[in-house]
């Protein structure tokens, strides 16, 4: 998985993302991923041949991971990407209003905490309100971590890269506290939660399978982020804040404030539901290195669909199967995971590189030089 130091956002030209999306711009997105696929794939190899491996044995095995049969694809890859769709959401939505919100993996973990504190005390209800209840509650959890970013930028003008990346670093200390404290078992002997009752696992779609109905929340929540960003006025609000906050206030009269802070409350939301999901539908139980990186990883599965909310769900899948292969891969054919993290970042770059060469095309052209 990637890491904060593997991810230099803070230097990233935000992809712009048009309020309308064409034929020729899904023709632009498949062929953009095709090509980085490619540059990932070269990548890879190389990595391989240098460290002495196979890349045969090493590319079959990831393949094999990832797609290789049913159970693959629905337990490992699927249910890999619906985090990473969660928080790719969440990144894209904050980065779309001009907020550079590195603080996903942070809102994620308190989402999950959250989740595991009220899982301990809905039990009572009937099993449909009490998933609701805890989902509602990551999702909460999420954005009010969020908030606290907002507000260190808003009243004190704190970057909100530096203040995000403190806070997931302050969220995983949290987090070692909780399940060695008042969220740990009851017989304090593992750092970790109560498992979760069978009663509030969310429901599995496919029998046989871990593939929970969280796949079907990503997609739907997809779907709406990009009709809302597409169709309503809020939407191009927090739009126009992201090409233009200076233009937005004085031209379109948008309260900029304002829509910063619901942007950063929205994005932590997502994030924070990403880990409420993770916890009912994967894990059921909170326990240190809960995330092996999700929200870190979301900022490439955001920049690699340029920030299009259904191009998120098409990046999630890949950068999910990447993971569910890189286990496969260190399994089966002895390759440290760790190189699928180096791909990773190269995606990443490639993409900075291909938008800062984009972006200077443009400006030749309109200067004429």
């Amino acid at each position: 998985m990637l890491t904060a130091s593997s991810t230099p956002v803070d230097q990233v030209a935000i992809p712009r993302s048009g309020s309308r999306t064409t034929a020729g711009e899904t023709l632009a997105f498949v062929a953009r991923t095709t090509a980085l696929a490619g540059v990932a794939l070269v990548v890879l190899v190389l990595l391989l041949v240098a460290t002495g491996h196979d890349p045969a044995v090493a590319l079959t095995a990831l393949v094999r991971g990832a797609f290789g049969s049913w159970y693959a694809i629905t337990s490992a890859t699927l249910v890999r990407a619906v985090p990473l769709a969660l928080a790719g959401l969440a990144v894209a939505i904050a980065f779309r209003a001009g907020i550079l919100n590195i603080g996903a993996e942070g809102q994620l973990l308190m989402g999950a905490a959250i989740a595991a504190a009220v899982a301990s005390v809905v039990g009572s209800l009937p099993a449909p309100i009490a998933i609701v209840c805890i989902l509602l509650a990551g999702a909460a959890a999420g954005g009010a971590w969020a908030s606290i970013a907002a507000l260190l930028r808003q009243r004190f003008g704190v970057l909100e890269v530096i203040s995000t990346i403190m806070l997931n670093f302050l969220a995983q200390y949290l987090i070692g506290w909780l399940v060695r404290g008042p969220l740990q078992e009851p017989t304090r002997i593992n750092p970790q939660s109560k498992s979760l009752p069978d009663a509030l696992h969310l429901p599995v779609l496919l029998e046989g399978t871990r593939l929970h109905v969280g796949v079907l929340l990503a997609i739907a929540l997809a779907i709406g982020a990009w009709w809302w960003l597409k169709e309503t006025a809020g939407g191009f609000r927090l739009r126009a804040v992201g090409a233009n906050a200076a233009a937005a206030a004085t031209t379109g009269q948008i309260r900029v404030g304002r829509t910063v802070v619901l942007a950063f409350v929205a994005s932590g939301a997502l994030a924070g539901l990403a880990g409420s999901v993770e916890f009912t539908g994967v894990t059921y139980a909170l326990y240190d290195n809960f995330s092996p990186g999700y929200g870190f990883t979301a900022i490439a599965v955001a920049l690699l669909a340029r920030l299009n909310p259904i191009g998120v769900l098409a990046t999630a899948l890949l950068f999910g199967a990447l993971e569910a292969g890189a286990n496969a891969m260190q399994r089966d054919a002895g390759v440290p995971s760790v190189v699928v993290s180096v791909v990773e970042a190269t995606l990443i770059l490639s993409v900075v590189a291909a938008e800062r060469w984009q972006s200077r095309s443009v400006a030749r052209a309109e200067s004429g030089t």
